[in-house]
């Protein structure tokens, strides 16, 4: 790994969901150790997930106005020319007065005009996609980008400039580690006995994950199993009174290490930036695919774990009928929980932070 004691400047632009947004906190982490006298700052937005926990993870952070166009029709839709325009003025002035070395966008509508603002102010562009489908922000700021990261082989083939692509798998924060499973477990207030079940629904929250947990919460805890349900932002108001013995409802989960290593099982969405984090500790998982992304990005992310027997694969179509069952016949095989644990951790691409980080300086170095 290369060390550098020069000083740069490095911009991160991502975010609006934690898919977008750790993937990046991931390489600063890792470029803050390696070169700790360098400067960062991020741009996002100041209404979703990267306006808390950047800040809390010691990283400055300015806002613009950026909102992405929904796809059915809204009020804000008619906004979105408005606020395209304000937020490259924003992120021109914010660029212009950071003066970035290298800038480094990890998808989601904010990095559109804050990767190219900061193109305009002489930084060199890199970009991280995290899912086999790339997202829009990303393809059209190829052009722009000196090299292109990506998690999975077949990203590769919807760019343009196949040689800026590097296949790195997706960059996981060193300091995601599990700790001892009965040390998590005091921490977090559960009984040591207990099967514990870390439910997750992403930085916003899934609907029809929330829905069907909400009907099976009590039966799951009467079968003696506890429940660490992260609702999401748009969801927690809904369920928070379903707190009360065996059952724990969050928002959101900021300690995740720690949650992590109290699961025994982990149902969730088949976010690209989930996937590397639960293959990189060796977490068994039931893993139920979003049917509202591009290219149906989610199921076949779920399905590169499931043909290598490393999780269990739910549609969300038959979430109702089969997500009890699943949960309790996993949580019966002992087994069948190892055997999952060991084969996701096989998958776990742990040094792809060290390989983004190791391209990184060197493409500052020229």
């Amino acid at each position: 790994m290369i060390n550098s004691d020069k000083k740069y400047r490095i911009l991160f632009a991502g975010g609006g969901t934690g898919g977008h947004l750790f993937p990046a906190i991931a390489v600063a982490e890792k470029l803050k150790e390696l070169m700790p006298d360098s400067e960062f700052l991020f741009i996002g937005t100041n209404k979703k997930i990267e306006a808390n926990v950047v800040p809390l993870l010691g990283f400055p952070f300015k806002p613009i106005w950026v909102k992405g166009f929904a796809r059915k029709f809204t009020f804000d839709n008619l906004l979105f020319p408005l606020k395209l325009v304000v937020s490259t003025i924003q992120a021109l002035i914010i660029n212009f007065k950071f003066k970035p070395d290298i800038a480094i966008g990890s998808g989601g509508y904010v990095s559109g005009p804050a990767i190219w603002a900061a193109k305009k102010a002489g930084a060199k562009v890199v970009l991280l996609e995290q899912n086999s489908f790339p997202g829009k922000t990303t393809l059209m700021l190829e052009k722009h980008a000196s090299l292109v990261f990506t998690s999975f082989d077949d990203s590769v083939k919807y760019f343009k400039n196949k040689n800026k692509v590097i296949v790195s798998g997706n960059p996981v924060r060193v300091s995601l580690k599990l700790i001892n499973k009965a040390k998590a477990k005091v921490l977090l207030g559960l009984e040591s006995n207990s099967k514990t079940i870390l439910i997750l629904g992403g930085s916003l929250g899934a609907k029809s994950i929330n829905e069907a947990v909400a009907g099976i919460a009590d039966k799951l805890v009467r079968n003696g199993y506890t429940l660490i349900w992260q609702t999401g932002k748009l969801y927690y108001d809904t369920y928070r009174d379903y707190t009360k013995p065996g059952i724990i409802v969050k928002e959101f989960i900021e300690n995740m290490e720690v949650n992590f290593s109290a699961a025994d099982l982990l149902v969730s969405r088949a976010g690209a930036t989930t996937l590397a984090e639960i293959t990189a500790l060796g977490i068994p998982s039931i893993l139920i695919p979003s049917p509202n992304v591009a290219a149906n990005h989610q199921f076949y992310n779920a399905k590169s774990l499931v043909d290598e027997n490393a999780a269990i694969l739910i549609e969300d179509k038959n979430i109702n009928d089969e997500l009890f069952n699943s949960i309790n016949s996993a949580l019966l095989n002992e087994e069948k929980l190892n055997y999952l644990k060991n084969n996701s951790y096989r998958l776990g691409k742990r040094e792809a932070v060290n390989v983004i980080a190791e391209k990184i300086i060197k493409l500052l170095a020229e």
